[in-house]
């Protein structure tokens, strides 16, 4: 009985240092970018996605991924102080892929309270021969 209320009483104060520790937050300017229309011959798009840290504790980007290859995601490898800013560089190479309207997405792993956020790009891309 003793360990069985030992245990207890170490939940209790295990929970309760967990809530108070610090963390960090994250919070984007936006989470979708639309490219607009832009033709194939010039197939290579980027956009830049800024954040900041309003949490109390710093924030660090683990991974950013993107939902295929034609995406390519850059992101501040250094933790980010409280009230800072970063940013995620996304660039899209159309090349060699049918034209039209497409969406992709970059889902980010960080050590924020939200721990995976998902990004989007978009965007029509227009055939070479098309005015």
């Amino acid at each position: 009985m003793r360990k069985i209320l030992f245990l207890m009483a170490m939940l209790v104060v295990g929970v309760s240092f967990a809530s108070a520790q610090t963390n960090a937050d994250i919070k984007f300017d936006k989470t979708t970018h639309d490219f607009g229309t832009f033709s194939e011959n010039s197939p290579v798009v980027n956009c830049e996605f800024t954040f900041t840290n309003i949490g109390d504790a710093p924030l660090v980007i683990h991974q950013a991924v993107a939902s295929c290859g034609c995406a390519v995601p850059e992101y501040t490898k250094e933790p980010i102080m409280p009230g800072k800013k970063g940013t995620i560089k996304v660039t899209y190479n159309g090349t060699g892929k049918y034209p039209g309207h497409f969406k992709k997405s970059i889902t980010l792993r960080t050590n924020a309270k939200t721990e995976m956020i998902r990004l989007y790009i978009e965007g029509d891309m227009k055939a070479k021969d098309a005015k």
